[in-house]
């Protein structure tokens, strides 16, 4: 099996990927169009240079490598749902088991603004995510929507359940990992990663939530629509 997680910055993507890596029947790829994402749009992030270098700038070599046979039973495939621009092809999606992982959207715009300056609606994925899930339906997929906050209030009984959904048995092995970096991050996990790194499994429950006013709140008002429709048919422990 292979499984597209589809998610947006400032989620507990890496942690979830972390615990899938952990079983010993999953390998894992870490946001494999991230660097072709900045190729085609001349965005200027944190470790611009390093991550150009890093990976394949062009989507068709990046697709053929997500496609190609696994080292083992199951992969884990870290996706940034923004990454999936317009220059980007949608039709290798089929053969692919599809998972959307949400947060609201005021939790994402407080943490993405704290660590990126200046960043566009765009850039925080809630548009694309809703994009993708109806696109993925209309193609007869039945993707599995999971939120972080249930995830972080109850991580044994999501990922059960998360498990029953994909048709995987249950494997206790995702509920830790060790410290520190992993073989798979991507390059700029330098960057991005120092939290996880510093984990050995997922965080508590999520403190209240965050109070943004200006262009902040307006830019979580304006993803939010897209957030409530996949939150209401998420997956229930």
């Amino acid at each position: 099996m292979k499984i597209a997680c589809w998610s947006g910055p400032r989620n507990i993507s890496t942690a979830m990927m972390y615990a899938f890596a952990n079983r010993p029947d999953f390998t894992a790829i870490d946001e494999p169009f991230y660097a072709a994402y900045l190729a085609l749009t001349g965005r200027q992030h944190p470790m611009q240079a390093q991550i150009l270098a890093s990976q394949s700038q062009d989507p068709a070599q990046v697709i053929a490598a997500l496609r190609a046979p696994d080292p083992g039973p199951h992969a884990y495939h870290k996706h940034m749902a923004q990454h999936m621009i317009p220059q980007v092809p949608r039709d290798w999606l089929d053969g692919f088991a599809h998972v959307f992982l949400i947060r609201h959207p005021a939790r994402v715009v407080a943490s993405f603004s704290a660590k990126y300056d200046n960043p566009e609606l765009s850039e925080i994925g809630f548009l694309q995510q809703a994009e993708l899930y109806d696109q993925l339906c209309a193609q007869g997929h039945a993707p599995v929507v999971v939120d972080s906050i249930d995830i972080r209030a109850n991580p044994e009984g999501m990922l059960r359940a998360l498990c029953d959904a994909l048709s995987l048995d249950w494997d206790p092995a995702m509920l830790s990992w060790p410290a520190g970096p992993k073989p798979f991050d991507g390059i700029w996990a330098a960057h991005w990663y120092n939290a996880v790194h510093g984990s050995t499994g997922f965080a508590g429950a999520e403190g209240p939530m965050p109070v943004l006013d200006g262009w902040q709140a307006d830019m979580a008002d304006a993803a939010l629509p897209a957030y409530e429709k996949l939150q209401a048919i998420r997956l229930a422990p």
